[in-house]
C-alpha cells in the first residue's frame, strides 16, 4: 500500500493486491490425487469470474518476466485462478477532525456481468482472508482495524454480489506536532513576552507583537498548502491556528489598551479645565466693556468646540484604570491561564468525542 495526498473529499492509495478466485467447475473433473497446475496463458480457454474493481482509477497486471497468473485445478473440478495486480482506488475521507482524524477505506469486489443468480461471492475465510496488513507501514497512517463483509450491487440491470473489504487508518499526529502545534504554542508565549517589557519601550513591544502576528500569518498558510484543495472546510488544525493567531493579536491589542489608559490618565488632568474657564470668563462678561463682548463672541465659537472635546474626553472616567500598569500584571496570569484552558477543551474534544 501506499498514500498519496488528499484530493477534495477523496484520496487515492495505492495496494499491490495478490488477487486469489476459486470456484468448481464440473467439467474440469478429472482423475487422479494431484492438483494440475497450468500455464497462465491458458485462462483464456477457462471460464472465469469478470471480476473488476470499484472506484479503480487505473490498474495493471504484472508481466514481469511472464503475465504474473496461476491457474491450478484439482481433481474434483475446483479451480484456483491468482493474479498479482496493482490498483489505485479512491476512497472518500472527512477531514473535520484533520490530523487526528480517522479514516475508514474500502475494497469493493464486483461481478461485471453476472447477477446473484448467476455466481455468488463469498470470502473464503471470513476476515483472515485478508493478510499482510500487520506487517504493513506507511508514512502518515496506522491501520487500526480491518475486516470484509459480503454484500450487493443494485443497478438497473439487476443484483450483482460484491465483496468489500473495510481498513480503518489513523493518522500519524507526531509529524503534526513537531511541524504546526509546537512553533503555534512557541509563537503564542513568545508574545507574551511583552508583558515583562516595560510599557515605555513601545518599540519593542510593537516588534514582538508585530512579528509574532505576521509569524503566524505565515504558518497559517503553510498549513494550508498541505492541503490545498481541502480549503474551504474547517478543520482541526485550523481551529487550533486561529485560537493562536487570536491570542496573538490579543496580546498586540493588550499593549494598545495599555498605552491609551497611560495616555488618558495624563489627559484627565486637564478635565476640571472647562468648568474653570467659564467661571473666568464669566466674571470677566460683567466688568467688560462692549468691546470686550465683541472679541469674546469671535472666540465663543473656538472656545465653545474645545470645551465640548473635553468634555468627550472626560465621559470616558467611567472606564478609568487607576494604575495602567497592573493591566500587565492581570495580563501576565490571565493570557496563560485562558490558553491552558482553551487547550484542554480543544485536545479533549477533538481526541475523545
Amino acid at each position: 500500500l501506499k498514500d498519496s495526498f488528499p484530493v477534495s473529499l477523496t484520496f487515492d492509495y495505492t495496494a499491490t493486491i495478490f488477487l486469489r478466485q476459486r470456484w468448481t467447475d464440473e467439467r474440469l473433473c478429472f482423475d487422479g490425487n494431484k492438483s494440475l497446475s497450468l500455464d497462465g496463458r491458458l485462462v483464456e480457454m477457462l471460464w472465469v469470474p469478470d471480476t473488476f474493481i470499484v472506484d479503480s482509477k487505473k490498474s495493471f497486471l504484472h508481466d514481469v518476466t511472464v503475465e504474473n497468473r496461476l491457474i491450478r485445478i484439482y481433481p474434483n473440478g475446483t479451480v484456483l485462478y491468482a493474479i498479482r495486480i496493482t490498483t489505485t482506488v479512491s476512497c472518500s475521507m472527512d477531514l473535520t477532525k484533520y490530523p487526528m482524524d480517522k479514516q475508514t477505506c474500502t475494497l469493493q469486489l464486483e461481478s461485471w456481468g453476472y447477477n446473484i443468480n448467476d455466481v455468488t461471492f463469498y470470502w473464503t475465510r471470513g476476515n483472515d482472508s485478508v493478510r499482510g496488513l500487520d506487517t504493513l507501514q506507511l508514512a502518515q497512517y496506522t491501520v487500526e482495524d480491518h475486516f470484509t463483509s459480503v454484500s450487493e450491487a443494485v443497478y438497473e440491470t439487476g443484483h450483482y454480489p460484491k465483496l468489500v473489504f473495510h481498513f480503518e487508518l489513523k493518522r500519524n499526529i507526531l509529524y503534526f506536532i513537531l511541524e504546526t502545534y509546537v512553533p503555534s504554542i512557541l509563537l503564542v508565549v513568545l508574545s507574551w513576552v511583552s508583558f515583562w517589557i516595560s510599557q515605555t519601550s513601545v518599540p519593542a513591544r510593537i516588534c514582538i507583537g508585530v512579528t509574532t502576528v505576521l509569524t503566524m500569518t505565515t504558518l497559517m498558510m503553510g498549513a494550508r498548502t498541505s492541503l490545498p484543495n481541502a480549503n474551504c472546510f474547517i478543520k482541526a488544525i485550523d481551529v487550533y491556528l486561529g485560537i493562536c493567531f487570536s491570542f496573538i493579536f490579543g496580546a498586540l491589542l493588550e499593549y494598545a489598551v495599555t498605552h491609551f489608559c497611560t495616555l488618558h490618565q495624563l489627559s484627565s488632568k486637564d478635565c476640571s479645565a472647562p468648568d474653570n474657564t467659564n467661571k473666568a470668563n464669566s466674571d470677566k462678561s460683567k466688568q467688560t466693556s462692549s468691546d470686550r463682548q465683541r472679541e469674546r463672541s469671535q472666540h465663543s465659537v473656538c472656545s465653545s468646540a474645545m470645551a465640548v472635546m473635553k468634555r468627550l474626553l472626560c465621559i470616558f472616567d467611567c472606564f478609568h484604570v487607576k494604575n495602567p500598569y497592573h493591566i500587565d500584571n492581570y495580563a501576565r496570569f490571565s493570557f496563560p491561564l485562558s490558553f491552558i484552558i482553551i487547550n484542554v477543551l480543544y485536545w479533549v474534544y477533538y481526541l475523545y468525542f
